[in-house]
């Protein structure tokens, strides 16, 4: 009986972890890139990250882009828009 009861419990964390990873959202139009002026680097060798959209409020809204630390034998890669059957779905930049 003590084991069913682990089962259960795993079962139910796998469950909910599952259920919090985000899909994607899709829209009939991508949304026009703001316009805004990029800050001077910081340091040298600082690498800029290009902003990005986050589904928030039933919408994708920016977020400006930043200066980050570069990663060691890695490069940025920017976010771009893809699209499909459904429309337009925002695919988030990553370090490659």
């Amino acid at each position: 009986m003590k084991t069913l009861g682990k089962i259960g419990i795993l079962i139910a964390l796998a469950g909910s972890l599952l259920t919090s990873c985000a899909g994607d959202y899709y829209v009939t139009s991508r949304p026009a890139e703001p316009y805004y002026v990029r800050p001077a680097s910081p340091y040298a060798g600082a690498v800029w990250v290009d902003g990005e959209w986050v589904w928030t409020g039933g919408r994708y809204n920016y977020v400006g882009g930043h200066w980050a630390r570069p990663r060691a034998g890695r490069t940025w890669v920017r976010g771009t828009w893809v699209h499909g059957n459904r429309g337009y779905a925002w695919h988030r930049g990553y370090w490659r």
